[in-house]
C-alpha cells in the first residue's frame, strides 16, 4: 500500500465513523464535488490543505496528523507530484487554454532535450530527470489528439535568448517553438523586451477552459505550484493574461522573431 492510498483508506474511515454514509454526504456538507472525495479515498489524489482542513473539522478528527500523512503521501510521488495533478485533469479535458511565460518555453511546447536540462538544473539525478521529461512528453499528447484544445500562449523574449542546456539545444527548441506556432488550434505571441515594464512581472500564468466547469488557474512556484478555482483569483489573472497579450507581437511577427533569434543567437 502507497503512502496516498494508506491516507486515502484513513480519510474513508473518518468519513464513516464521522455518520457520512457515502462520498456525496461529505462532499455536500463541505461544499465540493463527490469527485474530489473519491480520488482522496482510493488515493489518486491527495487532498489540498483546504480540503483536508475542511474534512478532519467535519470528521472531528486531528487535522495536524493529517497533514503529515498528507506531506508524506506528497514527497512519495512518481514523475508527477499530487499538487499538481489536478491542473493535469483540466488540462487534459479543456477547450482551451492560455499561458504566460516569464521565464521558460511553456512546457506543451518543450523538446525532450531542453526539458531535460530545465529539469537538470532544477537538481534532480539523471534518472528522475528522465522520468520528468516521459511526462512532460505524455503531456504534450493533448496537443495532437482527435480534438485538440486551443491554445494561446504568450512569452518574453528573453525566454528566446536564455540559453537552456546549450545553443544547439536552443536552436532546436526555437525551431520547434516555431513548427509548432504555425498550427491552426495554436498561437504564439512574444512581448518584445522593448516593452520593459509590464503587467506580467508579477509571475506566469496557466488558465484552462472547459465545457460544463469553471475555468481554473495554475501558478508554478517554489516548492510546488497552485491550483484554483477560485472565481476572484481566476479573474484577475485574465485580466492580467489579456493585459500582457495587448503588449505581445501577433502571430507572424511573433514567429518570425523566433526564428531571428534562432538564427543569429542560436544557431552554429
Amino acid at each position: 500500500m502507497t503512502p496516498r492510498q494508506f491516507l486515502g483508506n484513513e480519510l474513508c474511515r473518518a468519513r464513516v465513523a464521522a455518520g457520512f454514509s457515502s462520498q456525496q454526504a461529505l462532499a455536500d456538507h463541505l461544499g465540493f464535488e463527490r469527485t474530489v472525495i473519491a480520488k482522496a479515498e482510493s488515493g489518486e489524489r491527495v487532498p489540498s490543505d483546504p480540503v483536508l482542513t475542511a474534512w478532519a473539522q467535519a470528521c472531528d478528527i486531528d487535522t495536524e496528523h493529517y497533514q503529515r500523512l498528507a506531506e508524506l503521501a506528497r514527497t512519495s510521488d512518481g514523475p508527477v507530484p499530487a499538487w499538481f495533478e489536478y491542473w493535469l485533469e483540466r488540462e487534459r479535458t479543456a477547450h482551451m487554454l492560455r499561458s504566460w511565460s516569464p521565464i521558460i518555453v511553456p512546457a506543451l511546447f518543450e523538446t525532450a532535450e531542453y526539458r531535460r536540462a530545465v529539469v537538470m538544473a532544477g537538481g534532480n539525478d539523471p534518472d528522475r530527470a528522465q522520468e520528468l521529461v516521459a511526462a512532460t512528453l505524455e503531456r504534450q499528447s493533448v496537443l495532437t489528439g482527435s480534438d485538440p484544445p486551443e491554445v494561446v500562449a504568450v512569452l518574453h523574449e528573453m525566454v528566446l535568448r536564455r540559453l537552456i542546456g546549450s545553443a544547439e539545444i536552443m536552436y532546436d527548441q526555437l525551431t520547434h517553438l516555431a513548427d509548432v506556432s504555425g498550427r491552426p488550434n495554436i498561437s504564439v505571441h512574444v512581448v518584445p523586451s522593448s516593452v520593459g515594464a509590464h503587467p506580467g512581472l508579477s509571475g506566469d500564468i496557466s488558465l484552462a477552459s472547459g465545457e460544463g466547469s469553471p475555468d481554473v488557474l495554475h501558478t508554478d512556484a517554489v516548492p510546488e505550484g497552485h491550483t484554483t478555482e477560485t472565481r476572484s483569483l481566476v479573474r484577475r489573472a485574465t485580466v492580467t493574461f489579456e493585459r500582457i497579450r495587448r503588449d505581445a507581437l501577433p502571430c507572424v511577427q511573433s514567429r518570425d522573431l523566433i526564428l531571428e533569434v534562432a538564427d543569429e543567437q542560436w544557431k552554429q
